[in-house]
């Protein structure tokens, strides 16, 4: 079963797994410390940037994200190395907080945000950048679909969702953000191997 999962992979499951049982006994306290408060808010603090991505809003939040992080960030790592996958999955989730804080400054929201989605989505745009052929099944629909195809069509809706304020309890500027992280991180390594630095 260890064989598995990746390092990286692997202590990020069990990070997230350890903080949200954390969660559970501790009520308010480490929400009101670490999850991403808006700008203006007293609660704020500069470490939610990354620490938010650590926290879920209950178990089915918690087990779709890390079982995401599982299936296509797996592939990513082992193309990559540790190191540089968890870089890339910690920009993504500063990118989606900076783009949510943004949001919710324009917007006067006041409700915290938590969870890895953000990062995940980073972790979704890059699968779909390295293996965009690869099919995937997308419940209920039991037609495979290549991952470039799902990413868009995925990233289309999160857009539609956010200006269209449905399911005002889910960031999906924030998931939209961790997309941007996401093809910007990449974007400069190829910039980097391209000039040969």
């Amino acid at each position: 079963m260890s064989g598995l999962f990746t390092p990286a992979i692997r202590a990020l499951i069990l990070i997230n797994l350890a903080v949200f049982l954390l969660q559970l006994v501790s009520g308010d306290l480490l929400p009101a410390l670490f999850a991403l408060w808006p700008l203006h808010h007293p609660l704020f603090r500069p470490w939610q940037l990354v620490t938010y991505a650590f926290l879920h809003g209950g178990w089915t939040h918690i087990f779709l994200n890390m079982f995401a992080l599982f299936m296509f960030g797996r592939a990513l790592e082992l193309l990559w190395g540790a190191r540089r996958f968890v870089f890339f999955f910690l920009v993504c989730v500063l990118s989606a907080a900076l783009t949510q804080l943004a949001v919710e400054a324009l917007t006067g929201a006041q409700e915290p945000v938590v969870g890895a989605s953000g990062g995940v989505f980073g972790v979704l745009l890059a699968f779909a950048w390295y293996f965009p052929r690869q099919k995937l099944i997308v419940l209920p629909i039991p037609i495979p679909v290549p991952a470039w195809l799902f990413v868009t069509g995925y990233a289309l809706v999160e857009l539609f969702s956010g200006l269209a304020r449905t399911q005002q309890d889910v960031a999906h500027f924030a998931h939209l953000g961790g997309l941007l992280g996401g093809v910007l991180c990449i974007l400069y390594w190829r910039s980097r191997r391209r000039f040969g630095s």
